[in-house]
């Protein structure tokens, strides 16, 4: 049976994946989508009334504009979005298959996936970072009351719940949480609550912590994590306290399993940066881009859609205009 075979391969239909897939059709470049969860698999499963940072205009892609009911877009807005601009350009995207490896082959590489193998000249990596948490590495950690994903605060109301972290994700569960009924303690590392979180949400969550509403550890760890409790170290020395749910905002990383074993290099220091040439996204490997957050390792909060929308443009250009990759 003959493999499918494409110019271009875009590994993951997140909104990069798709703005390199409208730039593929304005170029004129046959592509194929594989993505291995829903369509924008990864905003699906963020928090549920979460609002972006970005302004609408900052998160459209392909030049398709994107419409919200306030400057800052909501989740559910942005999924409507974003299934829009995948019907209405009749993206050629296949979801719910994973793409398992990618082996040097054929006119350039071999994608295997559960459901066969496809063959492509060149691929592009938007794979983002969302789904590979990053473990706290205590013992308890595996304990089911122990979540490193927030979806919906209702279900910890009359909780007492930890939350882990103080970056957006951490700081929008335990405000929520909170005024759902939860019993909510916050635990970081840090000395405050990260310079990154949203500008009108951090005043809200300095405020519920100096009035005694929210519990905050601060320059503070987790050490183990039981049923009914958990053990904080603090500068004051260890603190235990009871608990029902502990969610660990400790974020997230790429699958650098995955781009390893591609044969893609990665930096030897903590960050683990992914080689690849900024003028054109190409990696060390001839025809194998990166588009989007799996360029920064493990800083996952250098790229965001609105500064790696332009990858897509850079690629393509590559490709077509720039006697890059391997052709179309």
């Amino acid at each position: 049976m003959e493999i499918p075979s494409y110019p271009l391969i875009i590994i993951g239909g997140g909104p990069i994946g798709l703005a390199c897939a409208l730039e593929a059709q304005r170029k004129g470049v046959d592509y194929l989508i594989l993505e291995k969860g829903c369509l924008v698999n990864s905003l699906y499963h963020y928090p549920s009334g979460m609002t972006f940072f970005s302004t609408s205009e900052r998160l459209e892609i392909g030049g398709v504009p994107f419409v919200s009911n306030n400057v800052k877009p909501t989740r559910p807005e942005a999924l409507e979005y974003y299934r829009r601009v995948a019907l209405s350009h009749r993206l050629h995207i296949r979801l719910f298959e994973a793409v398992e490896r990618v082996q040097p082959g054929g006119r350039g590489y071999i994608l295997t996936t559960a459901r066969g193998q496809y063959e492509a000249a060149n691929v592009v990596i938007a794979t983002g970072f969302y789904d590979i948490p990053n473990l706290m590495g205590i013992p308890g950690e595996p304990l089911p009351k122990v979540r490193h994903y927030y979806h919906e605060p209702h279900f910890y109301a009359l909780q007492r719940v930890v939350v882990v972290g103080a970056a957006n994700s951490a700081v929008d569960a335990a405000l929520e949480t909170y005024r759902k009924g939860a019993q909510v303690t916050l635990v970081t590392q840090g000395p405050a609550i990260s310079e990154r979180v949203k500008y009108w949400v951090k005043p809200d969550i300095e405020n519920r912590i100096k009035e005694g509403s929210i519990q905050a550890f601060f320059n503070s760890r987790l050490t183990a994590i039981e049923e009914r409790s958990l053990t904080i170290r603090t500068p004051d020395g260890l603190v235990t306290i009871d608990n029902d749910y502990v969610l660990a905002m400790t974020g997230y990383q790429p699958n650098f399993a995955f781009l390893e074993g591609m044969g893609i290099r990665l930096s030897q220091d903590a960050l683990r940066i992914p080689d690849y040439n900024p003028d054109t996204m190409e990696t060390n490997l001839p025809g194998v881009y990166l588009a989007g957050v799996v360029c920064g390792g493990m800083n996952t909060h250098k790229w965001f859609i609105e500064n790696s929308r332009v990858h897509a443009e850079v690629i393509l250009a590559n490709i077509v205009d720039g006697g890059g990759g391997r052709g179309r």
